[in-house]
């Protein structure tokens, strides 16, 4: 079974600012991220899937369950200074990038921490990078580019002003989002909402 490596989550380094967020450009081995990348489903639709709703390997269910355990929600916890105990988490699949999307945001306030793990084999593309932002006026006023390469890992703790996007991308763009979330009606509402999305999509196929 394909694991995130437990060693190097422990000791990535927080950076404070502008928000608080880590990142980790290995975060498996190069044969498991390989694995992985061969098992994710085909999404050639932009926007996110719950991944109950997705068709995926055992072994892919397998990674994202382990970001529930309690090892892995003390860790991030105690990086962002959050109990996760007893929080709800939800992961979502995201398989393709439209022009529209990687535009400046932060994330709903129902989430109180985000994991991006990003599934592609390799990116030469000069845009598509996740930047991390100063400030929510432009992508070029940042503090942190980073590739979406195979098995990085970004983690952040979502706040009024983590502010970041990318550059305009056209194409694959694989990654699992994981979100510890402020409760269950939260976790209702985010998979209600992507559930009908990828409903619609599967119509206008």
């Amino acid at each position: 079974m394909s694991q995130v490596t437990i060693e190097r989550l422990s000791s990535a380094e927080v950076k404070p600012s502008p928000f608080p967020h880590f990142y980790l450009e290995r975060s498996l081995a190069s044969d498991e991220a390989s694995a992985l990348i061969a098992d994710f489903p085909p999404l050639h639709k932009g926007g996110s899937f719950n991944i109950k709703d997705v068709k995926t390997s055992e072994r892919l269910r397998s990674f994202i369950e382990q970001f529930g355990s309690a090892e892995v929600r003390r860790i991030l916890g105690e990086k962002f200074a959050l109990d996760l105990s007893d929080k709800p988490m939800m992961a979502t699949l995201r398989g393709y990038s439209r022009a529209k999307d990687g535009r400046i945001h932060t994330d709903s306030k129902t989430k109180l921490i985000t994991v991006l793990i990003y599934l592609n084999s390799d990116w030469s593309a000069p845009t598509g990078r996740l930047r991390i932002l100063r400030s929510g006026k432009s992508l070029d006023d940042y503090s942190d580019e980073l590739l979406p390469g195979p098995g990085s890992l970004v983690a952040f703790k979502v706040t009024d002003n983590c502010w970041h996007g990318y550059p305009s991308f056209v194409g694959k763009r694989q990654a699992i989002q994981i979100n510890f979330l402020s409760g269950d009606k939260a976790k209702k509402k985010h998979q209600f909402f992507h559930g009908i999305s990828a409903r619609l999509k599967s119509l206008l196929r």
